[in-house]
């Protein structure tokens, strides 16, 4: 598990953001919603640092 920030956005939206992943930003209209992105977003990010090669399998 990674450590999430929640926070609301200026325009309405939650944010979520991932500190350890630079640039794993996410969002969602409500904070379940946001929660629900970020996930999906680390998912990806690590599959593409694992493509990439650099964190093992």
């Amino acid at each position: 598990m990674r450590q999430v920030i929640i926070y609301p956005g200026e325009d309405g939206y939650w944010v979520a953001e991932c500190p350890i992943l630079p640039g794993c930003i996410s969002q969602g209209r409500t904070r379940e919603e946001a929660v629900q992105n970020i996930r999906e977003s680390i998912d990806v990010y690590v599959a593409a640092l694992k493509e990439e090669g650099r964190v093992s399998q």
